[in-house]
C-alpha cells in the first residue's frame, strides 16, 4: 500500500534538524509542501542544510536556553501565524562512565535532552491550545529501558522524556493537541557514529541492525498528520530491516 503526505499549509518546527533524523524529516516535509523551520545549535550544519534546501528556514538556537527557545518560537508564530507540528529532536550522547562524569557534562546532557524538550513544549503549546490543533513529537530510546555502558546520562533523559510526554499529553488532550514519542531504533546518524564506534557498532549491526534516518520519516509524518489520532503513545521501531542494495 502506497502512502503520500500533503503538508501544504502546515508550519512544522524541528529542533536538532540540521543532521540525522531531523534533517531527513525536514527535507521530506518541505518536499510535501510544508513550511519547515529548523532550530539547531550547529551553525555549520544549519547553513549547509539551508544551502542545499533553500525552502527550509533555519534558526540558530540552543534548546537548553529557555529564553532563546521562547524567542525563536515567538518569532516563528509572529511571522507564520501558527505552529502545526513540533518535533523535538535535539539531543547529545556523550559516552562516559557515570562515576567518572563531571557535573558539567551530566548537567549539559540533562539540559539539552530533557529541559530542551520541556522548554520547546512550553513555548509552542499555548498557541496550539488556542487554535485547538497541534502535534508534538519527542524521542525516547531503547536504552531508556535496557541501559548501555557509558550511556547513563543519555538513557536517563530518554526515560524521562517518555514519562514527561505521557503526563503532558493528558493535560492537553482536551484541547485536541497531541503529544507522542518515537523510539527510532538504532539509526546511522553523525551522533550515532561518534557514540558507537568499533565493537559497539558491530554489535548493533549484528543484533538490531542499523537503519537510515529516512527509515523514521514515515512514522514521523504519520504522527504529524491529521490521520494520527493517538496521543501519549510511544511508537517504537525496534529493529532495522534488510534493504536491497
Amino acid at each position: 500500500m502506497k502512502v503520500t503526505f500533503d503538508a501544504t499549509g502546515y508550519v512544522l518546527v524541528i529542533t536538532g534538524g540540521a543532521n540525522g533524523i531531523g534533517r531527513a524529516l525536514a527535507l521530506a516535509a518541505v518536499a510535501a509542501g510544508g513550511r519547515v523551520i529548523v532550530l539547531d545549535a550547529d551553525g555549520d550544519s544549519l547553513r549547509a542544510l539551508m544551502t542545499s534546501a533553500p525552502l527550509i528556514e533555519g534558526i540558530a538556537c540552543d534548546v537548553s536556553n529557555r529564553q532563546a527557545v521562547f524567542e525563536a518560537v515567538g518569532s516563528i508564530e509572529s511571522r507564520h501565524g501558527k505552529i502545526d507540528g513540533l518535533v523535538c529532536g535535539a539531543a547529545v550522547q556523550p559516552r562516559t562512565l557515570v562515576h567518572e562524569m563531571e557535573a558539567q557534562e551530566w548537567e549539559r546532557v540533562q539540559r539539552i535532552n530533557l529541559d530542551g524538550v520541556v522548554w520547546c513544549y512550553q513555548a509552542a503549546v499555548p498557541g496550539m491550545i488556542r487554535r485547538k490543533r497541534g502535534s508534538i513529537i519527542a524521542f525516547t530510546s531503547g536504552l531508556a529501558a535496557q541501559g548501555w555502558p557509558q550511556a547513563s546520562a543519555y538513557a536517563s533523559t530518554k526515560a524521562a522524556v517518555a514519562a514527561f510526554a505521557k503526563s503532558a499529553a493528558k493535560e492537553i488532550v482536551g484541547h485536541r493537541v497531541r503529544f507522542n514519542v518515537v523510539s527510532p531504533g538504532v539509526i546511522d546518524t553523525p551522533q550515532y557514529r561518534v557514540a558507537n564506534q568499533g565493537a559497539d557498532n558491530e554489535s548493533w549491526k549484528a543484533t538490531l541492525g542499523v537503519g537510515e534516518p529516512e527509515d523514521v520519516v514515515g512514522p514521523l509524518l504519520f504522527l504529524l498528520s491529521d490521520v494520527a489520532t493517538m496521543t501519549g503513545s510511544v511508537l517504537s521501531r525496534d529493529m532495522a530491516y534488510a534493504r536491497d542494495k
